[in-house]
Parts: C-alpha cells; structure tokens; sequence
C-alpha cells in the first residue's frame, strides 16, 4: 500500500526534500537525514503506508525493529555517538517511520530532547556520499 503525497512511499524529489536513501533492509528504507547537526542521523522508514505499529502484524513488527537495531548498529560503528536517540511520530506524514538520532556531549542539545529539524547543517553531495558509503560498511 503506498500513498501519492508521502515521500517514504513515492522516494524521488517529494523524499529528496529532506532525506537521501542509504539501501533497502528487510521490511524498511534506511533513509539518510539531510539537516546533518547531529552527524550520522537517519531514518528507518517501514515499507508500507502504514499510520501506527499497531498496523502491522507481531511478525512485521519485530523485523522492523531488527531494522532498527541493524541500522542503530552501524550508526554506534560509524559514527560512536555517545547515545543514540530514537523517535517515533508522524502527526502529519502517518508513515511507520523511526529517526535514529546520535547525540555527542560535546554538541547542542545533550541532555534534551533534539530538534525535528534544526535547519543549522547541511552537506555537498560528496559529503553525503562519504557518510552514506560509511554507514552501508557498517551494516
């Protein structure tokens, strides 16, 4: 099921407005954040226009947090964050969607809860793609 205005289903330029997508995992999108303050950031994105987890099957379920957990995994290899924050919304877009987010103490907003979008840092191309090449040697 796939919805026309939702960037997670479509990808193209309606995604490219605010990610950049890393690979496939097994029932998810592993999506690069382009606004890059906080360094490593992502998204795993569910393959299905689905609003709520409550949406999916138990089965559905726990592969899409094991895609949380590999992508979460490689975010620590690449990146070694000092905590890595998950969030979960989606008031507007309703797709099944996790931000992974690094903190690192010695940046803005540890100890808070981070900014959806803080706007402050975004990357060349090949800034994008180092980082991007970086996170798939890791998974």
């Amino acid at each position: 099921m796939k919805d026309a205005n939702c960037g997670y289903c479509q990808g193209g330029a309606l995604l490219e407005k605010f990610g950049i997508p890393i690979c496939d995992l097994d029932v998810s999108q592993l999506i690069l954040f382009k606004e890059q303050s906080k360094p490593g950031r992502c998204i795993v994105a569910y393959k299905d226009h689905v609003s709520e987890i409550v949406d999916i099957s138990e089965e559905e379920r726990n592969r899409f947090f094991a895609d949380v957990t590999r992508a979460a995994n490689a975010i620590h290899k690449a990146f070694a964050p000092d905590k890595l924050n998950y969030g979960a919304y989606g008031d507007t877009g309703c797709h099944l969607h996790m931000h992974l987010v690094p903190k690192y103490k010695d940046q803005d907003e540890w100890g808070g809860t981070f900014q959806m979008n803080p706007d402050k840092r975004y990357l060349s191309g090949e800034e994008y793609e180092e980082m991007i090449m970086k996170i798939r040697e890791c998974l």
